[in-house]
């Protein structure tokens, strides 16, 4: 290869590789994470899958294979609850309403369709979940039983910005030593990231597969713990790398 075609081939390389990856988190946001037992007992969720710090782009859902919730009464499958929308630029997300009917903690989760990303050459499966409380203060850290799942350490609501939360990774049941977990923001446009690796904090567990990590502003923040799954096919049937991450949503308020 001649000097000026290496440098062509090279200049027409360069978008690429200096292209942030950034990180994809399913979303699964309530109206609110702690419901008054006196008041309004139903809770809207929005699914969104994006780029939280980046306030987008929003990209495709497909029918989720399974949204429900786990309280004391067992889990409730709140399939037919769902109703699609579009977001971004006509992009499916779906919202789901809920009445609560005791005072409890309720864990809401979603499983959704695999997302083909072809810039990666994977398929992504994210199950993710949120707590709301409803004048219980307890079953905050009941395990769902989903692949991946972050058990929670630390009561995952009533947080004021800067406190510290922590986690268990497990996948199968079993803690996941060493691994990596992705945090960002659900940004409100009122931060822009100075450079690409403040857009995704990324930690890692320990030995046990614990983490922890102190929340900086106000607002939901996304924990994902992200693990190599089986291979699966992609939309042209090729067998694929998938990645599977089991995610928390945690809500931070400042101090008035």
């Amino acid at each position: 290869m001649s000097r000026s075609t290496a440098l062509s081939v090279l200049a027409l390389l360069a978008p690429l590789t200096s292209a942030p990856a950034w990180a994809h988190f399913q979303e699964i946001i309530p109206s609110t994470d702690i419901v008054a037992d006196s008041g309004d007992l139903a809770v809207s969720l929005e699914l969104t899958f994006t780029h939280p710090m980046e306030g987008g782009p929003v990209m495709d859902m497909g029918k989720p294979t399974r949204v429900g919730v786990l309280s004391p009464a067992g889990h409730q499958d709140l399939g037919k609850s769902l109703v699609a929308v579009k977001k971004g630029n006509g992009k499916t997300a779906y919202t789901l309403s809920h009445k609560l009917a005791e005072p409890a903690d309720y864990v809401f989760y979603v499983e959704p369709a695999p997302y083909w990303e072809p810039g990666e050459g994977k398929n992504i499966i994210h199950y993710s979940k949120v707590v709301v409380d409803m004048g219980s203060g307890e079953g905050w850290d009941k395990l769902v039983g989903l692949p991946v799942e972050i058990e929670p350490l630390v009561r995952p609501y009533g947080l004021w910005t800067g406190n510290l939360f922590r986690g268990i990774v497990r996948k199968d049941g079993k803690t996941v030593p060493f691994a990596e977990i992705e945090v960002e923001w659900k940004n409100d446009g009122s931060v822009k990231a100075p450079s690409d690796p403040f857009v995704t904090q990324v930690i890692k567990a320990d030995a046990q597969g614990q983490f922890a990590y102190a929340m900086p502003r106000a607002g939901w923040w996304g924990f994902a713990a992200l693990v190599d799954g089986k291979k699966s096919k992609n939309p042209d049937g090729k067998l694929v790398p998938t990645e599977l991450g089991g995610l928390i949503w945690v809500k931070a308020v400042d101090m008035k």
